[in-house]
């Protein structure tokens, strides 16, 4: 049976419904009903409204224009060992083999550890690295990292267009891991440091050296700022996406006027190559560590003189700060200025000169950007109350540490045990404090990590040498509304706070 009129109709207004479906936009959709066409607008009920983005055409004027000063550092230099390196990327370590070996005339013929005379005895070996570096100034100063040049017996910078110079390293700082070299000239491209700190989202444009390919540009924004890193002791980096390898190393991160972001001189690698998280040391700190390393050669900070440590949401509870912010001092040191000018064992720094500490490193970093001989003003929390002591900075040395005493006969002492899932007892030394003598699991006082061996020096700031003192000090700090005792704990010689849970 044919189909009629109507039908095949029917099927062409379907058809074409479908169409007009599949190849509207968003702005309005149409669908069939009763064989008529019917158009409904689709609106969104609260439109966001986004500013316009400038669209960025690229960054080749501005790599045209810094690039003349961004360098290559080539460092040689000698470490001991026996290993031998071949070529560039490859490093290879060999046993000691014995007389016979069938490998033995192998190493002996291709110079490996026992070969050229055989020695068993350690010999340094000198190797290559390669890392980047950019001009700072017309008559040649030279940025870079101080890992990069580090036990450096010659560096050579060399430039974009591969003329080469041997350097002079002008100074080095290990905390900041910069470094400040000299070349000859006095009309040489130069870039300067921003002004104004980039923030997070802004784009980055990395120039340098990676894997030893000569000038190479990556692109990317900074994703985060304030980063601390493992095994540093400075703890400001930016961190960036833009493509950051080995070789990068002592690079600039610029912005899009061509300023000096940041010296691009850490990743994070699970697996040895870019992964989109690299680490620059910002402007603002690079200028002042760079400036000090050319005028003197090395860099001067401030010393306040106290051991401190993070505080915790326990501490803040155990003292009635109402934030887990600030740092707050294990011990002052012997004749340091805090000491000398009042500062305790217990009390949370939060402010310098009116800016506010986040942490513990937070603090350090402050002190150590102060000229020693300067006054600074510290706000402290001390005893539920805010206060302000005014110290005035010396300058920051290696500290010696004192010679350990003589051991002390251990001593039969009676045990005491405490509601909070501890086992004292007092010290046997007479020096005060109650020893952890055991902690029972699924406690506060084990989840906080108190441990077998710990001495007890103080609770809310009271020192405790009996049972009669550590009840005390915690029914003190019930009496007060407080379900956290702020307790002061040594171990191996260090002191440090935690905030104990009392609440029944």
């Amino acid at each position: 049976m044919r189909p009629t009129l109507l039908s095949r109709t029917r099927r062409w207004l379907g058809a074409s419904a479908l169409a007009l479906l599949v190849g509207v936009g968003g702005v309005s959709t149409a669908f069939v009903l009763n064989n008529q066409v019917v158009n409904a607008e689709v609106r969104n009920a609260a439109q966001i409204l986004v500013p316009q983005v400038t669209q960025q055409q690229g960054f080749a004027d501005l790599v045209e224009a810094v690039k003349p000063a961004v360098v290559s550092i080539l460092v040689e230099a000698q470490a001991p060992g026996r290993t031998v390196q071949r070529g560039r990327d490859f490093q290879f370590n060999f046993p000691d083999l014995p007389e016979g070996h069938p490998f033995r005339d192998f190493f002996d013929q291709f110079g490996g550890p026992q070969g050229r005379g055989g020695s068993d005895e350690a010999r340094p070996r000198q190797f290559m690295a390669a890392g980047s570096g950019f001009i700072i100034s017309a008559d040649g100063y030279v940025v870079t990292n101080n890992h990069v040049v580090e036990d450096a017996t010659k560096v050579t910078v060399v430039f974009d267009d591969g003329s080469e110079q041997v350097a002079k390293i002008v100074g080095t700082d290990q905390r900041t891991d910069l470094a400040v070299l000299k070349i000859s000239g006095d009309d040489l491209p130069f870039v300067t440091f921003e002004e104004k700190a980039s923030r997070v989202g802004d784009w980055v444009v990395a120039v340098g050296n990676p894997f030893g390919l000569g000038g190479t540009v990556t692109v990317g924004v900074i994703s985060g700022s304030g980063r601390n890193i493992g095994g540093s002791n400075y703890g400001d980096f930016l961190q960036i996406d833009a493509a950051v390898n080995t070789g990068n190393s002592g690079g600039p991160a610029f912005n899009t006027n061509g300023e000096v972001v940041g010296v691009n001189t850490a990743i994070y690698s699970p697996n040895g190559g870019n992964v989109g998280i690299a680490f620059a040391i910002p402007a603002s700190t690079v200028k002042q560590i760079v400036g000090q390393l050319i005028d003197n050669g090395t860099v001067t900070r401030g010393y306040l003189g106290v051991s401190i440590q993070d505080v915790t949401r326990d501490i803040a509870n155990g003292v009635g700060l109402s934030q887990p912010l600030g740092a707050i001092v294990r011990e002052p040191a012997a004749d340091g200025p805090a000491g000398d000018a009042g500062v305790r064992s217990g009390d949370i720094i939060t402010a310098v000169d009116g800016d506010r500490i986040d942490d513990a490193l937070d603090l350090s970093r402050t002190i150590a950007g102060k000229s020693p001989g300067s006054t600074v003003a510290l706000t402290i929390w001390r005893d539920g109350a805010e206060m302000s002591i005014n110290v005035t900075l010396t300058e920051l040395n290696q500290e010696v540490a004192a010679a350990p005493g003589a051991p002390v006969p251990p001593v039969e002492v009676p045990q005491v045990h405490s509601s909070l899932g501890l086992t004292l007892v007092p010290n046997g030394d007479g020096s005060g404090g109650l020893l952890v003598q055991n902690v029972e699991p699924e406690t506060p006082a084990a989840e906080r990590g108190l441990a077998v061996g710990d001495l007890i020096l103080e609770v809310d700031n009271t020192p405790v040498s009996t049972a009669g003192d550590f009840d005390q000090a915690i029914a003190g700090v019930k009496s007060k509304g407080l379900e956290t005792a702020l307790v002061k704990v040594s171990r191996n010689g260090e002191s440090t706070f935690i905030g104990l849970p009392i609440a029944e």
